[in-house]
Order: structure tokens, then sequence, then C-alpha cells
């Protein structure tokens, strides 16, 4: 950690130590900057801080940060640009660059953004209150350095009632060779059964009834503790923590994510169906449906194993669903390779896929190769894969209709006071009236049964039967 004396302090604060002023904090990227920033905001409510109303109008700006799209990454340039505007007039505003953009750029964002104040690795967020204490001593402050992440269970300001993120495993031991990921988020670190369980038995006595299990390669946990079963296995895997806290009263519903198809075993898909309260949704990406980009991604598998995958799911929980991730454009696919990850698309009919076009990134070997292939090629193929989705999105989702489903109501349809929103236990989005029979209004939290009446390519509409 490097800590640089700031050369001003005359100018009076607007806030005292007993009213450490407004927070807000903008989140890009995954699921676990998601949870990140939740625990940030904890910190921070504890210190004192209260949540602004807007972004312009805080005194602390948090900006956490995603480095695996490059536009991602320019958006975040833009947003400090705005905020070091603000310092000019308001010297007080604290200026704080979290999460991966952070993490691979370090001290060099001093240079190119002086006005921040706190530059902080991903591995630091739970430390943010010791290095907000350096900054209020008149410090700018790097934390880039590898940290062993603590236990955390009482900190995070979670924007849910219903659904909670919990980290299970940090880090990532992959070397994909486009991704950005372990150089940002350090190696694995799972964190114990005994504290996860302690942090979802918290979570259930708050009111919550739902838990995701969050992992950049959550198949991978345990893989870093200690332990061999009777029958020679790993103790602590992915399946012996669901056994383990698939009995927390309270809780109605597990997920988990991100799955990596290397690591995927016949014994987890077999916990998923043996276990009521674990969801029927798989997150597992194939990146693509060529075997020789994928050995040029450094995957680890075939896209025949991939699909040996889908279909033990599907043999053994048919009415599980499918979401994954896919990238395009990868330097030197050439068209009958992407038209192979089209035909992925149209033969397992996923439920949901995330796309994107190949960003070179700093630090990975990819981006060094001479056979990058022009945007416009980028273009031109994410539109299509997008265009196919939608199609078998939709048709995949005509299964649902007129069928009832099971919703956990997770809060009001922003864009329709009068609808509220959640999700099947197979992760489909679903809208639905807030009052049912006999005039009952529903809550947050509640299980309501729907049936479903509209089919869209990437949410459902029902109606409560009671």
């Amino acid at each position: 950690m490097i800590a640089i004396p700031t050369t001003s302090t005359n100018t009076k604060s607007l806030v005292t130590e007993n009213n450490r002023g407004s927070y807000w904090i903008t989140t890009f990227g995954c699921q676990m900057n998601k949870a990140d920033s939740e625990r940030m905001a904890g910190i921070l409510e504890k210190m004192g801080y209260q949540k602004a109303i807007t972004e312009l109008e805080a005194d602390l700006v948090v900006y956490n940060t995603c480095s695996i799209r490059d536009n991602a990454e320019q958006k975040v340039y833009s947003y400090l640009g705005r905020q070091a505007k603000r310092k000019e007039i308001l010297p007080h505003l604290k200026l704080i660059l979290a999460g991966c953009v952070a993490q691979q750029e370090g001290e060099s964002l001093l240079r190119r953004v002086p006005e921040i104040d706190l530059v902080m690795g991903p591995q630091h967020a739970n430390r943010l209150e010791t290095l907000l204490n350096q900054v209020d001593n008149g410090q700018q402050v790097v934390a880039t350095e590898e940290n062993y992440i603590l236990e955390d269970l009482t900190t995070a300001r979670r924007e849910s009632k219903v659904c909670a993120w919990v980290n299970v495993i940090y880090g990532c031991n992959e070397r994909c060779s486009y991704c950005v990921v372990p150089s940002v988020r350090g190696k694995e670190q799972s964190r114990t059964p005994h504290a996860i369980r302690l942090e979802i038995e918290k979570l259930a006595s708050l009111g919550y009834k739902e838990v995701t299990l969050l992992g950049q390669n959550i198949d991978a946990y345990g893989r870093d503790l200690e332990g061999i079963s009777k029958e020679g296995r790993r103790k602590n895997t992915l399946t012996d923590l669901l056994h383990y806290i698939h009995d927390v009263e309270g809780i109605e519903r597990i997920r988990f994510a991100t799955s990596h198809p290397r690591y995927f075993t016949n014994r987890l898909i077999e916990a998923c169906s043996e276990l009521n309260k674990v969801c029927e949704h798989f997150h597992i990406p194939f990146q693509s449906g060529d075997n020789q980009i994928l050995k040029l991604m450094c995957r680890g598998y075939t896209i025949e194993r991939y699909k040996r995958i889908i279909e033990g799911i599907r043999k053994q929980i048919p009415h599980s669903s499918i979401s994954a991730d896919v990238i395009v454009a990868f330097p030197g696919e050439t068209d009958k390779q992407f038209q192979k990850t089209l035909s992925i698309i149209k033969e397992i009919e996923f439920d949901q896929v995330n796309t994107a076009a190949y960003s070179p990134r700093p630090n990975t070997p990819a981006a060094n190769w001479p056979n990058q292939l022009p945007e416009k090629i980028k273009v031109e193929r994410l539109k299509e894969l997008n265009s196919l989705i939608e199609i078998t999105a939709k048709k995949r989702n005509e299964r649902y209709k007129d069928c009832v489903e099971e919703v956990l109501v997770e809060g009001t349809n922003p864009k329709d006071p009068q609808q509220l929103v959640g999700r099947t236990r197979t992760n489909r989005l679903t809208f639905f009236p807030d009052t049912g029979p006999q005039g009952y209004v529903y809550q947050p939290g509640e299980l309501v049964s729907l049936k479903i009446k509209e089919v869209r390519s990437f949410s459902l509409g029902g109606i409560p039967l009671r």
C-alpha cells in the first residue's frame, strides 16, 4: 500500500467528525462487484455516512469498477472527469476508485486523475474504513497489494430485503488468455463452510428468503481448504457446501454462480436435483462453439464436453434453465468458427446468453496477438448473435405459457407501480399485478403462484391464482 501526503488541506470541510456527510456508490460489472459495493456501503454507514439522494450531491463518491470490457473502463474515466470538476469547487469531496480498474492501473491513476483520494483493489473492499482514515489524515492512498480477505458478516448494506449475495470464494486461478480477472482479483480464497453458514443464518434472521452463492469460478470452491472425505475426494466442494447450508431455516431458495465447464461435476447435478431449495438454474459460460478457439482461449474443455454437461442437467432436471456467456470476434476467429457458435445457440436453445465482442485487455496474452479482428466484424457478429438469441430465448420461454410458476416477489416494477416483479425458480424475470383475488396485496418476500399468460424473450407476465 502506498500513502502519499497531500499538499493542501487548509480548506474547511463542510462535514464534521460526527456528521460524515453523504456517500454515493456507482457499480460497474459483475455480481461480485455488486456484492463488494454492498459491503462498502455498509462500512460507510457504520462510519456515519448517509446515502446521498443523487451522485452530484454526495460528499464521498465511490466508483466500483470493471475492467472486463474497454467500454466500461472508458465510462469510468468520463465519470471521474465530472467529479474532478466538482472537486475544484468542493475541496472536501472524497473521490474513491475501487474494483478491477483500480487494481489494474494502480498508482498511475493518480497521475491521470490527481483528484482521486483513494485507489483500492477488490481485495481491499473490507478495509475501506482503515483506508479512509488515512485519507482523512491528509494522504492519497493506493491499496493494490495482495491481501488476505478477512471474514465480515455484519457490514453489508444490501440493496434488496429479499435476495442476498453471499461470497463463498474470491479470486480466480484460471488463466484464460483473454481475461484480466486473475490479475485484478488475485488468487482463489475460499471462505470456510462455517463462516458462510453463519452469514446465511444471519440473513434468514433478517427475513431474507433467497441467497446466491458467488464466486468468479464457483466450482473451484474449497480447493484451497483442507479435508479429504472417507471416499478419498476433497471434502469441501461446492456440492458439500450446498448440502451443508441447505437446512438453514427461513431460506426458501439457493442459487449459485458462476460455473466453469472444466470443473462442473455430475455430483453437483445430483445435489441440485435432490436439494429442493436449490433452484433449477445453471449459469455456465461456453464462450465459443469452436474447439480451436476454446483452446486459444485456454478454457480447458471442448464443446463436446460442454454439451455433455447440458445433456446431463436436462436429463436429471428436465425443467431447468441454462444461461451462458459468449465472446465473438476473438483474435483469428473465422466466419466458419463463428457459425459454430451460432449452431450451439440453436442446438442448446439457452434461456439467456450474455454476449460480448472480444475486447483486448491489458496484461492478457490475447491482447498482444497480431490477428485482431476489425471493429466492423465485431459489430456485425455481435448483432447477428444477439438477434438469434432473442429468437431462441423467446422459443424457450414458450414452455411457460399457461403453466403455473412459483415466483418470489422482489419488489415493485420501476416502470409500473401497480405491478410487482419477481423471479421463477428458473430465474425468469416475471411481472404481475400487485393485487390478487379478493383484493389481497402481495408483499416482497412472498412466494406467489402465477399462471403465465405473457411470454417475451427475456421476461414473463402472469396472473396470481390466490
